[in-house]
Order: structure tokens, then sequence, then C-alpha cells
């Protein structure tokens, strides 16, 4: 039975969400499974994992700092198992920037971090106006609305795509 963590940076749940669901599909297949965020990882000896997946999400363009800086400081263990890393942003949400090769953010990062994970991929996250405080529910519905995304006060969308996770999920197992 392999030890699988799970690792996340999520600004309004989305990738944690993502997070657990991926938990599941994984420990269907008789796994271990730990979900920590990027704030708890300290007290985590990653040498107790076979394999390693980070999951962060995307606020105003970009990945949190923590991330790559646990990516840096963690860069041999992480690269001495099998990995993966996934992207949850509101952009992937257009088919022409739902992949690994074309989502500008994954590409990005992957210039950006020494590490090159072995399994990557990109989900659509969600957007939820009623949720955000005023400055956030006002940048998020400028972006939306240059990027030709739903403006409206009263929307709740989410625009991931379970199927897409469930493989990831499966992807992660046989790794």
């Amino acid at each position: 039975m392999a030890k699988t963590l799970i690792i996340y940076s999520s600004t309004d749940g989305q990738t944690k969400k993502i997070c657990l669901h991926l938990q599941k599909i994984i420990e269907a297949q008789g796994n271990q499974v730990s979900v920590v965020s990027i704030q708890e990882i300290k007290s985590i000896s990653l040498a107790t994992f076979d394999k390693i997946v980070i999951g962060a999400s995307i606020r105003y363009g970009k990945h949190r700092q923590e991330i790559y800086k646990f990516i840096e400081s963690n860069k041999q263990s992480l690269e001495s198992k099998p990995n993966a890393f996934f992207s949850v942003n509101v952009v992937a949400r257009k088919l022409e920037k739902s992949t690994p090769e074309t989502n500008p953010y994954i590409q990005t990062f992957l210039k950006q971090t020494l590490w090159k994970p072995q399994n990557i991929a990109v989900f659509a996250g969600k957007i939820e106006y009623q949720k955000y405080k005023l400055f956030d529910r006002l940048m998020i519905k400028f972006i939306m609305k240059i990027t030709n995304g739903p403006t409206a006060s009263d929307t709740n969308i989410e625009f991931t795509n379970w199927r897409k996770v469930d493989e990831f999920g499966l992807i992660i197992h046989r790794m």
C-alpha cells in the first residue's frame, strides 16, 4: 500500500475540495492519502511518503510564493519519489487553455521553478462572487469582463471538470 501526500495551497477552497476528491479516488484504489495545507507542511516528514502531489490555486495571475519556497527547499525530496503538480485557475474554463501545454499559469510555473513534475494537470476553478470581499469581487469581475467570463453578482459557477480530476487521481495511483 502506497502512502501519498497531497499538499495544497487554496485561496477560496476549490483547490482543497479537489484535493479531498483526489484523496477519495486514490484511497478507493487501496492507498493511504494525507491531505495537508502548505501552511501545515512544516510538521510533516516527506520521507514517510511514497508519492507527493502539490496542488495550487491562482489568484491575480500567480501561485502563492509559499509553493515556490516549499518546492525550492524540498526539490531533492520531490525528485526522489513519484510526484505530480496541478494548478487550479478559472482561465482553464476555456477549452484552449485547459491543458498543461496551453495553460499560461502552468507554463509560467514551469519556467519559474527548477522542479519538473512527472505528472501535471490543470483544472478550472470556481467563481462565487457572494463569498468574496469587496475588493476581490470587483477585481475578479473586472478580470472576467476582459476575458469574457461571467460578471453577474449572483454568479456561483463551478467550472471544475470532475471527470478530469478522477482521471488524474488514477494517474497518481499508478505513479
